[in-house]
């Protein structure tokens, strides 16, 4: 599976963005997706993940009542809106594929994900 980013940019606090995470391959349905983020000098975070259905997901405390993930398995493509932004959510934003199988809230952990995208930067402006 190959994973690509894209709807990164600047922003004032306050706003939205919402990142998209293309997927290559037939597969995009059988993975549960996920969205991490890296600022410059910390450790990569766990931001959001999404089973197969898009029936279940979980959130990291910071994204939770502000960021939505989706997916549309017809387009392979999973979504995170990002609403009511904060300069603490400038990081590079990465996307991830990884096997079912687990319970949905153990998907907050990077060695679930077995395919990762290229980050997308986002920058939010105080």
């Amino acid at each position: 599976v190959q994973l690509q980013a894209s709807g990164g940019g600047l922003v004032q606090a306050g706003g939205s963005l919402r990142l998209s995470c293309a997927a290559s391959g037939r597969t995009f349905s059988s993975y549960v997706m996920g969205w991490f983020r890296q600022a410059p000098g910390k450790e990569r975070e766990f931001v959001a993940a999404i089973n197969w259905n898009g029936g279940s997901t979980h959130y990291a405390n910071s994204a939770k009542g502000r960021f939505t993930i989706s997916r549309d398995n017809a387009k392979n493509t999973v979504y995170l809106q990002m609403n009511s932004l904060k300069p603490e959510d400038t990081a590079a934003y990465y996307c991830a594929a990884g096997g079912q199988g687990y319970i949905i809230s153990s998907y907050s952990v990077a060695g679930r994900y077995d395919y990762w995208g290229q980050g997308t930067q986002v920058t939010v402006s105080s």
